[in-house]
């Protein structure tokens, strides 16, 4: 293992670990407390944006803001988040979690044909690998309901975002990047979250909370580790958000994972520890 993909894994896979939680919360507000998802994932960015200006909003963050890429980057992530909470409101969200990792894939290949980054046959065949392991959990023949539709779609543009994080690990400081983010999220959903604004009761409160918490710091951890190692190296840890949301979901919403799913999830965690034992490509 390079020093660099030490230094990111850790932050890596905490970052996967937050980013479910975040949308677990989504989908109590979503499925049990009638909480329109646009709201939420307005309220997540306006919230995040919130809690960290005071520690990274400054001039030098606020310049990226006449930067393309950085809006462009922006609207992948405002519209995985968004495309994620409407599908959690009515699937599971271990099905969503498999429908949604079309997203590492994409960003793989994306980031050989965009960055240059390195791709090798073997390091390929684990990503598959780790693939096959999510249709074992998903048990495909999807139905494709909307709610799955929209997981696929939240994938795609997260595939795309995973690309850009990559793309753009350079142009800022990682807390200046999240920041843009956070306010172009809040602005952009402005119109759409505002009006759908629901009733305040401390369980909203407490989980409006957790759901902006846990996505904010998810993707700082995410923007930091994509500084540190490429992208093509990180994907297959990505998966990691599927092992995730399958614990939530048996301590949230009492989803049990049946033989099927915990065969997948070996797969998973065979392929991105497999992974690391490659040599870096020269």
């Amino acid at each position: 293992m390079t020093q660099s993909l030490a230094r990111a894994l850790p932050l890596m896979l905490v970052a996967m670990c937050l980013i479910p939680l975040g949308d677990s919360a989504g989908r109590i507000l979503g499925a049990f407390h009638g909480v329109n998802p646009l709201f939420t994932a307005w309220s997540r960015f306006g919230l995040g944006f919130l809690l960290l200006a005071p520690f990274a909003l400054s001039w030098r963050a606020l310049g990226l803001l006449g930067d393309w890429r950085i809006w462009l980057r922006a609207l992948f992530l405002v519209g995985g988040i968004s495309s994620i909470l409407m599908a959690v409101k009515t699937e599971p969200i271990a099905n969503v979690f498999g429908a949604f990792f079309v997203g590492p894939i994409l960003g793989y290949f994306l980031s050989a044909l965009f960055l240059r980054e390195p791709i090798t046959p073997l390091r390929t065949s684990l990503l598959m690998i780790g693939f096959c392991g999510v249709l074992l959990v998903v048990k495909p023949g999807f139905g494709m309901t909307p709610g799955l539709g929209f997981a696929v779609l939240a994938g795609c543009f997260y595939g795309c975002y995973l690309t850009a994080s990559r793309w753009l690990s350079g142009v800022g400081r990682p807390k200046d990047l999240l920041i843009t983010q956070l306010l172009i999220g809040t602005a952009l959903l402005l119109p759409l979250g505002a009006p759908s604004w629901p009733p305040v009761t401390g369980d909203v409160a407490v989980w409006t909370l957790v759901s902006a918490l846990g996505s904010a710091l998810g993707n700082l951890l995410l923007i930091i580790a994509l500084g540190l190692a490429p992208a093509s190296r990180l994907a297959p840890f990505v998966y990691m958000q599927l092992v995730a949301a399958t614990v939530l979901g048996l301590v949230l919403f009492g989803d049990w994972p049946d033989l099927l799913a915990l065969q997948g999830l070996g797969l998973i965690l065979a392929s991105g520890l497999a992974t690391l034992a490659l040599r870096p490509h020269r």
